[in-house]
C-alpha cells in the first residue's frame, strides 16, 4: 500500500469541524445526574455552531457509548431531533475501540453512499452507571445483578481476568522495569500540561454547559478534573496493586463526549475553515492478544498493520493511543522498538482519563490537530479494549490539493 492507497478512498475528515468536552473524573461534574444521550446531542450542536457547520448539512448519524443510557433503544434517530434532524443512523459499541469503530463505520458510509455527511457522536458517562438485572433461568444463578461499569472492569468472563491482573501480567511476561513505569507516568502529565500551557487543548476541548431538562444551569465542563500534579518520588511510593501497575499507571474513570465528521472530498472543502487540508483514512486493523494479555494487543495491532501497509514508524509524522496502563507504553516501545517519548505528545487517556465511548475520538482529533501543526503527514491511531482485543488505524493529512485557498469563513 502506498500513500496514494485509501481504504475509503471517498470520505474525508474535514479539518476544524471536529470538538471534544473536557473529560471530568468519576462524580465530579453534573454529569453524574442528567442523560448522558442529550447532554452529547445539545454539545454537539453547540460545537457544530461554534465551527459554523449547520446542522442542515448533516444526513446520517453514528453513535458510539458503551454505558445504557435512558433511551437508548432509540439511539441515534432520537439524539438527531435534539438539534432539530429528521435523519437516520444508528448506534455502536466496542468498548474501549467505540470511538475509532464509528469513525471507521462513518468512513465506509459515505464510501457506499449511505451519507454525504455523517456526524459521529461518542459518548459515556462512568458516574453512576446502571445496575442490569439480568433473568437468566438456565444460569447456575437464576438472577444476576451487574454493575455496568465496575464490574466489567472487574471481571473478563472469556478469562476470568481483571483488566488489572492484564496489565500486571503483560509486565511479567516482558519483564518491565517499575522504575520505568514510573517514569512513563511522569512524562504523560508533563506532555498534558505543556499541552494545555501552550494552548493546544484549547483548540480541542470546548467548555460546555450542563442544563436540565427544565434548561436550568447545573454545572459547567471546564477542566479534565482527574489531572493532578505528581512527582517521581509519589509515583515511586504507591504501592503496586499487580506487577508494576500502581494507582498512578492507570487511567482513572470519566464522563464526555467527543464529535466529528466524515463527508466527501467535495464537501470537506466546503464545510472545513481550511479547505486545503485533506484528511483521510489509509488503513486499519484489528487483531487480539493471547487471553489475559490486553496491554500488548495495541502493539500487535501497529505490528499487523504496518505488515499490510508497508510503513514502519519512521513514516509516522503523529502517533496516539489509548493508554490505560502506563505498561501498554513500555511494551510498545519494546515490540515496536520505538522511544515512547515520542508517542501521545499532547496528552493521552492515561491522564485526561476514561469515559470509554469518546476516549479514541479524543484520540483522533488531538493527533489530527498535531499533525496539521506540523504541515501533515500520516497518524497512527491505537488502542486496546476488553477482550484482548488490539486496534490500529492509520490517517493522513495533507494539504497540497487545495494549497493556498482562503479560509471561507474570513471571507
Amino acid at each position: 500500500m502506498s500513500f496514494k492507497d485509501s481504504l475509503y478512498p471517498r470520505a474525508r475528515i474535514p479539518y476544524g469541524t471536529w470538538g471534544t468536552s473536557f473529560f471530568p473524573a468519576w462524580q465530579t461534574s453534573a454529569l453524574a445526574e442528567v442523560n448522558i444521550g442529550q447532554f452529547a446531542a445539545e454539545s454537539m450542536n453547540r460545537i457544530l455552531g461554534l465551527r459554523r457547520v449547520p446542522t442542515a448539512a448533516l444526513d446520517y448519524l453514528i453513535l458510539g457509548s458503551t454505558i445504557p443510557w435512558h433511551w437508548k433503544f432509540w439511539n441515534a434517530p432520537m439524539l438527531a431531533a435534539t438539534f432539530g434532524r429528521r435523519i437516520p443512523g444508528y448506534h455502536l459499541e466496542q468498548a474501549c475501540a467505540t470511538g475509532l469503530q464509528a469513525t471507521l463505520a462513518a468512513a465506509a458510509q459515505v464510501e457506499g453512499h449511505g451519507g454525504d455527511v455523517v456526524g459521529v457522536l461518542t459518548f459515556d458517562r462512568t458516574s453512576d452507571s446502571p445496575v442490569g438485572v439480568f433473568p437468566e433461568r438456565r444460569a447456575y444463578e437464576r438472577t444476576f445483578a451487574l454493575n455496568d461499569v465496575w464490574e466489567n472492569f472487574g471481571f473478563d468472563p472469556a478469562t476470568g481476568n481483571a483488566m488489572i491482573a492484564t496489565a500486571g501480567a503483560a509486565a511479567r511476561k516482558h519483564k518491565l522495569d517499575r522504575r520505568e513505569v514510573d517514569e512513563v507516568v511522569f512524562y504523560r502529565y508533563q506532555q498534558y500540561f505543556e499541552a494545555k500551557q501552550s494552548g493546544f487543548l484549547d483548540r480541542v476541548c470546548v467548555p460546555l454547559d450542563i442544563l436540565n431538562l427544565q434548561g436550568k444551569l447545573m454545572g459547567r465542563i471546564d477542566q479534565d478534573t482527574g489531572v493532578r500534579q505528581i512527582t517521581m518520588e509519589a509515583l515511586g511510593g504507591m504501592r503496586e496493586l499487580d506487577t508494576c501497575v500502581t494507582g498512578g499507571g492507570q487511567t482513572h474513570a470519566a464522563d464526555g463526549m467527543a464529535t466529528l465528521l466524515v463527508t466527501t472530498q467535495e464537501r470537506a472543502a466546503e464545510l472545513s475553515p481550511r479547505p486545503e487540508i485533506d484528511i483521510r483514512l489509509v488503513a486499519r486493523t484489528e487483531t487480539r492478544a493471547n487471553p489475559g494479555l490486553m496491554p500488548e494487543a495495541p502493539s500487535l495491532a501497529v505490528q499487523k498493520l504496518f505488515a499490510q501497509t508497508g510503513f514502519t514508524m519512521k513514516d509516522i509524522a503523529v502517533a496516539k493511543c489509548h493508554n490505560p496502563f502506563a505498561v501498554n507504553d513500555v511494551i510498545f516501545s519494546k515490540l515496536l522498538n520505538h522511544d515512547w517519548k515520542e508517542v501521545n505528545r499532547t496528552g493521552c487517556s492515561l491522564v485526561w482519563g476514561h469515559p470509554q465511548g469518546p476516549t479514541l475520538t479524543r484520540s483522533l482529533i488531538e493527533g489530527l490537530e498535531e499533525a496539521v501543526d506540523l504541515g501533515g503527514g500520516l497518524v497512527l491511531l491505537f488502542g486496546c479494549a476488553a477482550g484482548d482485543v488490539g486496534i490500529a488505524a492509520i490517517f493522513e493529512v495533507g494539504d497540497r490539493a487545495r494549497a493556498g485557498k482562503t479560509d471561507r469563513r474570513t471571507q
